[in-house]
């Protein structure tokens, strides 16, 4: 069992001093995957994998019914905290923005951008909704890749599947993630 686990497992008893632990174990972890996944980043982008950790931190720890069911479990609500930070920041910037053209700049509008356009990334998250409602799973195995930026292998151990499975299930979503946003954009999307 990792240190992660086994502080995981105290942290949910009760332990205080468990969360105090498990910061610095995850924090580096998530700071290097935020860093990879941020390394793509197209041109003209602020590239801030540090504000991306910080946020889903603040995410993960902010609920205080949360129950963690191993390190598999946490980096996996992990990747989805950092979906969901992604989507909501495309989604404000698509946004109408008011006060007269004026430009204001505020630490919630800093820009975490996924390495593709806002609109782009508004097809892949509604189409891996859909995709997750059919299985979970391999959902999972598609934001440890695409959000968190997790090598295949390391998104097989996260998920403890081997990495023959785990590259069986990443073409077969990729496909059907293909096909759900060419069908959302009625057939109009080149991929």
């Amino acid at each position: 069992m990792s240190d992660v686990t086994l502080i995981l497992e105290r942290a949910e008893q009760g332990d205080p001093a468990a969360a105090d632990q498990l910061l610095p174990l995850v924090y580096a972890e998530l700071r290097r995957l935020a860093a990879h996944k941020m390394a793509n980043e197209a041109a003209g982008h602020t590239l801030q994998p540090t504000a991306l950790v910080h946020e889903a931190w603040l995410r993960l720890v902010g609920k205080e019914d949360q129950k963690w069911d191993g390190r598999a479990h946490f980096f996996a609500a992990a990747a989805e905290a950092m979906r969901r930070i992604l989507i909501e920041r495309a989604r404000r910037k698509q946004a109408v923005r008011h006060g007269g053209g004026q430009s204001r700049m505020d630490v919630d509008d800093l820009e975490i951008a996924a390495p593709v356009p806002d609109d782009e990334l508004l097809a892949i998250s509604e189409a891996l909704d859909k995709f997750a409602a059919r299985d979970r799973q391999k959902a999972e195995l598609v934001k440890l890749r695409y959000f968190v930026g997790l090598t295949l292998e390391e998104a097989a151990t996260v998920l403890g599947v081997s990495v023959p499975t785990a590259s069986r299930w990443w073409s077969y979503s990729r496909a059907w993630l293909c096909r759900e946003i060419e069908r959302q954009a009625g057939g109009s999307t080149s991929r």
